[in-house]
C-alpha cells in the first residue's frame, strides 16, 4: 500500500498544487507553544499557522485531507485559549485529522480524545522519551486513529545527535511491532526527493516499506516555497518528484526479503558515517 504523503504548509495556492499532485494530506501547524524553547537552536520548521488558516485550506481541498497539528494538551493562559477552546476552533474550521504533539501521559490522551470527541480522526505525534516508555498505556486509554513518530523532538529526548539513529537503534522498530499488535495505522519522520537528504529517500522510504509504515511527511527540503516561490516550478516539482516517488514505491512491493535487510544493513552504515561526521 502506498505510504500517504503529508506536505506542511499554510499557503492555498500551494495546498491546491500539492493536491492535485497527488499529495494524500495537506499540514497545518499551528504548535507554538514551548516549541522555540525546545528547538531554538535547530534549522526546523516553526510554522505557527492559525485557524484561519485551515479556514483557507478548506476552502481549496476536496480531495487531500487536512491535519492539523494543535499545542500540547493545556489550560488557557494569558496568551492562549485552553486545548479544549483550540480543538473546537480546528474542528469548526473543517479538520479532518487533528495531531497532538509533546503528550507524556495517559490524562493527555484522554483529554485530546475528550475534546475531539469523535468530531475528526485523531492522531498522536509520539515525540518524547515519555510517551515512548508509557505508550501502551497511552494506546490503552483507546480514542487513537493513527501515530506518528516524530523523530526530530524523540531524538533530541534521548540526547542523540542524528534523528535518523532512532531508525537504526532498533526504537522505530519496537514501536512500530506495538502499533500494529494493536491494528493501528502508525508512520515516521520525513521524507526528501529521492537522491536527497543527509540519509538519501531511497533508504528511508525502503525502510517504512520494510516496517509497514504507512505514512511519511515531506520534507521541508522537498519543496521548499521559501527558496522557490515560482508556482509553475512548485507544481513542476510536485508532479515530477510525486511521481518518482510512487514509481519506486512500486518497485518496492516486487522486492523479496534480502533486499529489504540489505537496506536496512546500509542504512544503519550510512547513518553511523554521518554520526561520525556531526561528532568531529
Amino acid at each position: 500500500m502506498a505510504l500517504k504523503l503529508m506536505y506542511i504548509t499554510n499557503n492555498p495556492q500551494v495546498a491546491a498544487l500539492a493536491q492535485s499532485s497527488g499529495v494524500d494530506r495537506i499540514f497545518v501547524d499551528m504548535e507554538y507553544i514551548g516549541k522555540e524553547e525546545r528547538q531554538g537552536g535547530l534549522d526546523t520548521v516553526k510554522s505557527h499557522h492559525t485557524v484561519e488558516d485551515v479556514k483557507n485550506l478548506r476552502k481549496v481541498l476536496n480531495k487531500t485531507e487536512l491535519l492539523v497539528r494543535v499545542n500540547p494538551i493545556h489550560d488557557a493562559g494569558e496568551n492562549w485559549c485552553s486545548s479544549e477552546e483550540e480543538i473546537n476552533q480546528v474542528v469548526e474550521a473543517g479538520a479532518d485529522i487533528i495531531m497532538l504533539p509533546m503528550a507524556k501521559t495517559t490524562d493527555e490522551i484522554k483529554r485530546f480524545v475528550e475534546y475531539v470527541g469523535g468530531r475528526a480522526k485523531t492522531m498522536l505525534l509520539l515525540e518524547t522519551a515519555e510517551a515512548k516508555e508509557n505508550i501502551k498505556e497511552m494506546l490503552d486509554v483507546g480514542g487513537l486513529d493513527m501515530v506518528h513518530i516524530g523523530l526530530n523532538d524523540l531524538h533530541l529526548s534521548y540526547g542523540m545527535k542524528f534523528m535518523f539513529q532512532l531508525l537504526t537503534d532498533g526504537t522505530v522498530e519496537e514501536l512500530c511491532e506495538i502499533f500494529k499488535s494493536y491494528g493501528i495505522p502508525y508512520g515516521f519522520g520525513g521524507i526528501a526527493r529521492l537522491g536527497f537528504g543527509m540519509l538519501p529517500a531511497e533508504h528511508v522510504i525502503a525502510e517504512h516499506y520494510r516496517l509497514g509504515s504507512s505514512m511519511a511527511i515531506l520534507s521541508r527540503s522537498f519543496c521548499d516555497i521559501h527558496k522557490n516561490s515560482d508556482m509553475a516550478e512548485v507544481q513542476r516539482l510536485f508532479e515530477q518528484e510525486l511521481k518518482k516517488i510512487r514509481d519506486y514505491e512500486a518497485e518496492l512491493t516486487e522486492k523479496d526479503k534480502a533486499f529489504f535487510n540489505e537496506n536496512q544493513a546500509e542504512t544503519a552504515r550510512l547513518v553511523n558515517n554521518i554520526v561520525e561526521e556531526i561528532q568531529k
